[in-house]
């Protein structure tokens, strides 16, 4: 050994070339690394909702029913579900999001007012039509758990059903809530959490974060007051509709710069209206 690094150290090599060598010993590492990552095996599990909702105007409440087609692309048995209940987040001051918000705003007492608390309840978890046990993770109230009465095994599929019904919050917390008649509603049905290579995800709500979702196909009805203007996730189906606001789009006479901001909502219709919206490949509905 002493000759060769004597060997050695009598060698002159250029600057180049030990950066060359240098670089390319980097680069092989790199990519040995990279071909141990890419060779695991990908999977993304396949969520599929028909939802039906309808908007009380009077109490700041939806009232709906979802159907969900989980899909198990994974390699892996389930015996369980983690599933978002997001709007609990506004229920109390122990949520994720009101911590969050006090450190940011110092607001200690936030949902101390009953206009601000927002909840999901009225919920009845069945798989392929079988009740189910659930319960709520302790300490954070928008997660739950759901215990399958049969493993779900690998490729196969089931159908997760369950009514719901959520108080809007006053929208001045985050991104749920009203202001008045108009509504901006998001994070607001049961949500399977996402499955993946690292496991399980159930996040809580933040008011920044928690965009991590299963991504499928949303078949959403949404009842409410005909004189509503809805913009929604997907494409509309209702042409009658469709026609309304592509008239209204082009049609400025009822504009005026000085009604801005003070235009009372008008009354809400007595008749009622029922939206039908489809969206594939989206990880979310809002509207």
């Amino acid at each position: 050994m002493g000759g060769i690094l004597s060997f050695t150290n009598n060698l002159k090599i250029s600057p180049l070339i030990l950066i060359t060598r240098r670089l390319f010993f980097i680069f092989m590492i790199t990519a040995v690394s990279f071909h141990e990552a890419s060779s695991q095996e990908y999977f993304q599990q396949e969520v599929n909702f028909e939802i039906n909702v309808s908007l009380n105007d009077t109490l700041h409440a939806l009232n709906a029913f979802e159907e969900i087609e989980y899909i198990n692309n994974s390699p892996d048995t389930l015996h369980f579900i983690w599933f978002h209940l997001w709007p609990n987040a506004y229920s109390d001051n122990n949520t994720h999001l009101a911590k969050q918000v006090f450190g940011l705003n110092g607001k200690s007492k936030l949902f101390d007012e009953p206009e601000l608390r927002g909840f999901i309840d009225s919920l009845d978890f069945k798989v392929n039509g079988s009740r189910v046990q659930w319960k709520i993770l302790t300490g954070q109230a928008d997660i739950c758990r759901i215990d399958l009465n049969e493993p779900l095994n690998a490729g196969d599929t089931i159908h997760i059903t369950t009514p719901f019904r959520v108080k809007i919050p006053k929208g001045v917390t985050s991104r749920l809530g009203h202001i008045e008649e108009s509504y901006q509603i998001s994070q607001w049905y049961p949500k399977p959490a996402v499955y993946d290579q690292d496991g399980w995800h159930q996040m809580p709500y933040l008011d920044q974060g928690e965009f991590y979702s299963e991504f499928g196909r949303f078949d959403v009805r949404i009842t409410l007051p005909d004189n509503y203007i809805v913009g929604a996730t997907g494409n509309l189906q209702n042409h009658r509709e469709i026609e309304m606001i592509e008239k209204l789009a082009t049609d400025t006479s009822w504009i005026n710069s000085s009604h801005i901001g003070k235009v009372p909502f008008p009354p809400s219709s007595k008749e009622t209206k029922t939206l039908q919206y489809i969206a594939d490949r989206v990880h979310d509905f809002a509207w």
